[in-house]
């Protein structure tokens, strides 16, 4: 099996008998798929997945799986993002695992996050979209409170039409939104919004930031 650049310097920081955080998305897979020919090849390690899907993924690949109340921390989770900034604050949840993403990110010792070049921002909230996941019975309310935080909510969708309900159960309103000029000020200010489970801003969490372009990686960490 052929393992991308991005994957393989994520691969570098993986070591025998970890417990690892398998995060949600494109370069999530890639790097889960990269991970289950190295298990394959005889690493012992134990993944603690962020999605059903993911966990349907790491299972056909025989990755040991466990979950997040069987372990007292993770020693590192590996996930992408929607865009990143030059603190390697993040946007996540365009794939729709934003809350079981952070609580995952938050219970471990480190996070790596893999993701293209055309996901770096001068500015986070410069794509114009910041996803939040809301209780259903609160909706109405999230909705009318993001206007006056100068949000646009809009319920995603899936491919049916009907809303799309997280593995937790709930909506994503997808806000849109400009250039956030204080993201950790932004993100207090939407969860004291009754009805908010968690936001797409991760925020001081990411340690390593690896980018893949081309044939090559180039590998960031936080300042």
């Amino acid at each position: 099996m052929e393992i991308d650049p991005g994957t393989l310097a994520a691969l570098e920081y993986v070591r025998d008998e970890q417990v690892l955080g398998l995060g949600t998305g494109r370069a999530a897979e890639a790097f889960v798929r990269g991970l289950g020919a190295r298990v394959a090849d005889g690493l012992s390690i134990r993944g603690v997945p962020t999605s059903e899907r993911t966990a349907a993924l790491a299972a056909e690949l025989e990755i040991p799986l466990l979950r997040l109340d069987e372990v007292p921390a993770i020693d590192t989770t590996f996930d992408g993002a929607d865009e990143f900034d030059p603190n390697l604050d993040l946007i996540k949840g365009y794939g729709g695992a934003l809350v079981r993403e952070k609580i995952v990110a938050a219970s471990s010792n480190q996070l790596v996050i893999l993701v293209g070049p055309e996901k770096r921002v001068a500015v986070l909230g410069s794509r114009g979209k910041l996803p939040v996941e809301v209780l259903p019975f609160g909706e109405a309310l999230c909705h009318a409170q993001l206007r006056q935080l100068g949000c646009e909510p809009e319920r995603r969708s899936g491919e049916d039409g009907a809303a799309l309900v997280t593995d937790n159960g709930n909506y994503i309103l997808d806000c849109k939104i400009a250039p956030i000029e204080n993201p950790g000020e932004l993100e207090r200010a939407i969860l004291e919004i009754p009805g908010v489970l968690g936001t797409g801003l991760f925020v001081g969490l990411a340690d390593v930031v690896i980018v893949r372009d081309g044939d090559s990686a180039e590998v960031l960490t936080r300042p």
